[in-house]
């Protein structure tokens, strides 16, 4: 047991820290793992590997003899607890918005720039989670056409609000004058197209994400990204309708071949025989579908075309993907 990495989850008692766990013992990690949270959550025990692990609340002394940890928590938290980890020489893979832009600490998606992982100097961050299923539907087609623009609307699920968001929802679906805890107006039976505070020019925090990750990430500065994020009464996968224009013309049956060799990605483009990427579907799985390929027709130069992606936004969107992040880091 001595000779085990341990792994620390922050956060562990959450919809997406749950997930890393699950995530841990689906790959056989063989690890111990350490579970942190607040000191309302300290003493509750979960399985890792039909083992029980107690969870500890969170201090300053929590990361004595661990190697890596893997952060689920608010970004306010996390730039209390990260230094502490960061001290003991631990290495971070947050999922929190706290350092993504940071430049001296990595923002990855393993399929696309897996690279940058050797970068860090204690920290990577995880990106946000519908930018990790939108960069991976699309990174095949930028490799090949390079991405100039993109116009996308979101459909995200309420477990992107966390364990509060899914409990609106089912308590809604009972009773739609249940009270809102996490979000503004109900949800069930209704979409709110407002995800995170607007700025002085109507655009919310949610959408910026798209264009300064993806740029990050891509390596690519002058990416123009026009979001529109709306929350929908589905419990946990994001899906997301996409305008691409390239800097080439694009053949789009060349588009179908890119995805479905793709890296995390599944070709579901067969809208006659209404196969087409659907959240149900992509539930509880880490692989990002898509469908709905089609040529830009009011766009004469063959530049654009348009998509429809759906993901995990608790797997893939956030757990499975700081997941993968560690396995390269431990590799």
């Amino acid at each position: 047991m001595e000779n085990k990495l341990t792994i620390a989850i922050v956060g562990a008692t959450g919809a997406v820290g749950q997930q890393m766990l699950q995530c841990l013992e689906e790959r056989d990690f063989d690890v111990n793992v350490k579970l942190l949270a607040s000191s309302r959550s300290a003493g509750k025990v979960f399985k890792f590997k039909n083992q029980d692990v107690v969870v500890e609340e969170l201090t300053q002394n929590s990361f004595d003899n661990v190697d890596y940890a893997l952060g689920a928590t608010e970004n306010d938290l996390a730039k209390k607890w990260i230094p502490w980890a960061n001290e003991k020489g631990v290495v971070v893979v947050d999922n929190s918005s706290a350092y993504r832009l940071d430049e001296d600490v990595p923002l990855v998606i393993p399929e696309i720039n897996p690279e940058d992982i050797e970068k860090n100097h204690g920290i990577i961050a995880n990106p946000n989670c519908a930018t990790i299923i939108a960069m991976v539907a699309l990174n095949e087609i930028h490799k090949k056409y390079h991405i100039k623009r993109m116009i996308v609307s979101t459909y995200q699920a309420v477990s992107g609000a966390g364990v509060k968001g899914i409990q609106d929802l089912e308590a809604q679906l009972k009773d739609p004058n249940a009270p809102c805890t996490a979000f503004p107006y109900q949800i069930a039976y209704n979409l709110i197209p407002q995800i995170g505070d607007f700025d002085e020019n109507g655009i919310s925090k949610e959408e910026w994400k798209m264009q300064n990750e993806a740029r990050k990430m891509w390596h690519h500065p002058d990416l123009l990204v026009n979001c529109t994020c709306v929350r929908v009464p589905i419990l946990r996968s994001h899906s997301e309708s996409i305008f691409i224009e390239c800097e080439k013309e694009v053949d789009v049956n060349e588009a179908r071949e890119l995805i479905a060799k793709g890296q995390g990605t599944v070709l579901k483009d067969d809208p006659q025989n209404k196969v087409y990427p659907m959240p149900l579907d992509t539930t509880d799985q880490d692989l990002v579908y898509v469908g709905r390929i089609r040529k830009d027709l009011t766009d004469p130069t063959g530049h654009s075309m348009a998509l429809f992606c759906c993901g995990d936004q608790i797997r893939k969107g956030a757990a499975t993907n700081a997941v993968q992040i560690l396995e390269k880091l431990i590799k």
